[in-house]
């Protein structure tokens, strides 16, 4: 019954992108020394989430703008833009640490959404 809630789903699928993207983050630390490695990313929530079938942004009033963006695939992606070793290798240790960070508080984020969202429940239930 309640795990039809759309805050409760956006925050299982939040820590699931978190985790999915915590192992691409792995594999690239892992890679950190394979010539001709390149570093590999997942798009980031918002876009993956919109990229659901079915949660569409909805509008409530005409004054709101419908979503009109692509939806992205949700797979690792080579990251553009990173400078290389000069053994071909993209990876650096030091974003993918600051990543690492970034992806646990979001991790972090779901979890306590989650659970405040099911003291809520609790709380209007009376079964505090």
């Amino acid at each position: 019954m309640f795990d039809q809630l759309e805050i409760l789903s956006m925050a299982r699928g939040l820590a699931a992108h978190s985790a999915a993207r915590q192992s691409v983050v792995a594999q690239n630390l892992a890679q950190a020394d394979t010539a001709g490695y390149k570093a590999r990313d997942i798009a980031s929530f918002g876009e993956s989430y919109r990229a659901q079938p079915g949660l569409a942004l909805r509008t409530t009033r005409s004054a709101h703008m419908a979503d009109t963006a692509p939806p992205p695939a949700l797979r690792p992606v080579i990251e553009r833009g990173v400078d290389g070793d000069p053994n071909g290798n993209t990876v650096s240790i030091e974003s993918q640490m600051v990543k690492s960070a970034e992806i646990q508080t979001r991790h972090e984020m779901a979890l306590s959404v989650y659970r405040t969202t099911l003291g809520i429940l609790r709380t209007t239930l009376g079964r505090r």
